[in-house]
């Protein structure tokens, strides 16, 4: 298999249009220079890997860098975009909408740019949810604000009628704003518009608050959310702190992944335990949970436990028919309650004094505006997106890549999900940091 033909990002067609942006292609004047076609960053970074490559004469895996192109697919003057938001809510969803509305209106002239709401819901005729008209002055302020201005929605749609309301609706680019179903959704939909031979550019910009999708360092209001559920954890410590024996138990989203908790856990270092999906632990026996949970009851007195919603999954009973929500996600049992019940059935049988409080802040975290880091990540984002898509490319989502901005196909990025290597300095980390065990089984 060659793998380098799978970073290969699809294009409508040649690029012959010279870009209103004016740009330089000098090295010197002080001008951002257009990014050439060929330009391209390292997929890894390891020296390892690179001298493989030498030694073999192998070309190393790389993939196109993103940014304005001195040639452009479309006609800005003709063009109609179209913006549509998806799945869960993620701070800085706002701030994303608005640099693309910001982005085509003010660096190419595209005047015409609709607002899909509800979803892909919008785009199915029988839904009649209508189509919003985006401007610059309807957007300028709404970076201020959680949630999305759009409205959401969950689950599949007919790909042909979407690929029908595109084509009647006379829509050129459509900016798909969402996680991992939505980005399959948004390939999807290329391939549609591919069979049946249309010039439409359908561009992804990862979304997900879990930091889980695959190869991108990072994902737009990731680092948000675990600067908000930050002071959360701290007054869970102060909760915990304030009783004899007391315990406090966060619960905070992480379904597959638990970067944000465990990045809690460092950014506020009074955590004595993180539980993630990636980690097996039982609660029972001389090297479980509960065991290591009397001992630093025993030392402290007090306890700080951070959750991740998908951890401890091998602790229920398996179901039968695996329970889905409307995207296709397993939908987990509650581990935080399952957690809050056993602890407190433990102490109780030994006769031990203990106070536990229990805090779920998932859906106020998800729903908060972007922090001044993520507004400029989200800023970036947007452009990147609006050059790729004006340079006529399809198919693909823009994310930094080893710190470089970068278009990657859509179907590589959907291929799994990212997790945390427990084998990692970053998991190691959070080890230290906590104190807890290297393995709680």
């Amino acid at each position: 298999m060659d793998t380098h033909k799978n970073f290969q990002i699809r294009t409508l067609g040649k690029a012959s249009i010279q870009s209103p942006i004016g740009l330089s292609k000098v090295k010197g004047d002080k001008i951002f220079n257009f990014v050439e076609e060929d330009e391209r960053v390292l997929l890894s970074v390891s020296e390892l890997e690179l001298n493989q490559c030498l030694g073999s004469s192998e070309r190393p895996i790389c993939v196109e860098k993103s940014g304005p192109r001195e040639k452009i697919f479309f006609d800005p003057e003709h063009t109609t975009a179209a913006i549509v938001t998806c799945g869960g809510l993620c701070p800085g969803i706002n701030n994303v909408i608005r640099g693309i509305v910001m982005g085509l209106h003010y660096f190419y002239g595209v005047k015409n740019i609709i607002g899909v709401p509800y979803g892909f819901e919008g785009l199915i005729p029988a839904y009649e949810h209508g189509f919003i008209s985006l401007t610059p002055d309807k957007v300028k302020e709404i970076h201020q604000f959680g949630g999305t201005i759009l409205g959401s929605s969950r689950g599949s749609q007919n790909v042909s009628e979407m690929v029908d309301t595109l084509q009647k609706n006379k829509i050129d680019l459509l900016f798909t704003i969402g996680g991992d179903g939505t980005l399959k959704g948004a390939d999807a939909i290329g391939k549609e518009i591919e069979k049946q031979g249309l010039k439409i550019s359908v561009v992804g910009i990862p979304k997900t608050i879990d930091n889980d999708i695959d190869l991108i360092d990072k994902s737009f209001g990731f680092e948000t959310a675990f600067d908000v559920a930050s002071p959360i954890v701290r007054d869970a410590h102060n909760e915990a702190a304030g009783a004899f024996n007391g315990i406090a138990i966060v619960k905070l989203m992480g379904r597959d992944s638990g970067f944000i908790a465990a990045s809690v856990a460092l950014s506020t270092p009074v955590v004595n335990f993180v539980l993630i999906p990636e980690m097996d632990f039982e609660m029972e026996g001389e090297n479980g949970f509960l065991m290591a949970l009397e001992k630093r009851l025993n030392s402290k007195h007090h306890a700080v436990i951070v959750v991740a919603e998908g951890a401890g999954q091998n602790l229920f009973k398996p179901d039968v028919e695996k329970r889905k929500d409307a995207s296709g996600n397993i939908q987990h049992n509650d581990i935080g309650i399952f957690l809050k019940d056993r602890i407190n059935m433990h102490f109780k049988s030994k006769d031990v004094e203990m106070t536990v409080k229990y805090i779920d802040p998932s859906y106020i975290v998800r729903s908060a505006p972007a922090d001044a880091s993520d507004s400029v990540f989200c800023n970036r984002l947007a452009y990147h997106a609006v050059h790729g898509a004006m340079a006529g490319k399809t198919r693909f989502v823009v994310g930094m890549l080893n710190g470089q901005f970068v278009h990657l196909p859509i179907s590589e990025v959907t291929h799994q999900r990212k997790k945390i290597d427990l084998e990692s300095e970053f998991w190691f980390a959070v080890l230290e940091s906590t104190g807890q065990p290297f393995n709680l089984t």
